[in-house]
C-alpha cells in the first residue's frame, strides 16, 4: 500500500512526541527516591492511584486482544475474558495491597526482604527481561504498523523512532 504524508499527522506527531518528553524530563527531575519514582512520594490520592492501576490494566490493547480472542475461539474466549477480570481482582487485592503493607514496590522486593536471596534477585532479574522481551516486540512491530500511515516512513523506521523516544522516556538519569 503506498500512503501519503501528511503534514498535519507529522506536526500533530512531533506536538505529543515533545509533550510528553517534555513531562517525563520534568518530573524527572523531581523523582528523588523510589518511593517518588514508584508512587510520587505518597502524594497522589488513592482514588487517582486507582484510576491509573485500572487503566494500565484495562488498556486498549487489552481489550482488543480479548475481542479478538473472542471472536476467534467463541465461548472459550469469552471464558478467557472472564478470567482477566478476576486476574485483576487477584493483583489488587492479593499482591498490590500486601506490597502497600510492606512498604515495598515490586513484588522481587517483597520476596528479597523475607528471604535476602541472591538466587530471587537472579531469577526475577531473568524473568522480567523475558516477559518484557515478549512485551515489548510486539508493541514495536505495532509502533511501527502504525508510523507506515501515519507518516509515510518504511516500517523499520517506525521502529527505531518509537524505540530512541521510549529510551529517552525511560532512561533519564535520576
Amino acid at each position: 500500500m503506498i500512503y501519503q504524508t501528511s503534514n498535519l499527522a507529522i506536526i500533530i506527531f512531533l506536538f505529543i512526541v515533545g509533550l510528553v518528553l517534555g513531562l517525563s524530563f520534568y518530573f524527572a527531575r523531581k523523582t528523588k527516591s523510589a518511593a517518588s519514582y514508584y508512587a510520587a512520594g505518597g502524594k497522589i490520592h488513592w482514588f487517582v492511584n486507582g484510576i491509573a492501576f485500572a487503566g494500565d490494566y484495562l488498556s486498549a490493547a487489552s481489550f482488543l486482544g480479548i475481542c479478538g480472542m473472542i471472536a476467534y475461539s467463541g465461548y472459550d474466549g469469552f471464558l478467557y475474558s472472564i478470567g482477566y477480570l478476576a486476574g485483576w481482582v487477584v493483583a489488587l487485592f492479593l499482591v498490590a495491597e500486601p506490597l502497600r503493607k510492606l512498604g515495598k514496590f515490586t513484588f522481587t522486593d517483597a520476596l528479597d526482604s523475607k528471604f535476602n536471596s541472591k538466587s530471587i534477585k537472579l531469577a526475577a532479574s531473568i524473568s522480567t527481561l523475558i516477559v518484557s522481551i515478549f512485551y515489548l516486540i510486539p508493541q514495536m512491530v505495532g509502533a511501527g504498523d502504525l508510523v507506515v500511515p501515519l507518516l509515510g516512513l518504511p516500517h523499520w523506521t517506525g521502529v527505531v523512532i518509537v524505540g530512541t523516544i521510549v529510551i529517552f522516556i525511560v532512561a533519564q538519569p535520576v
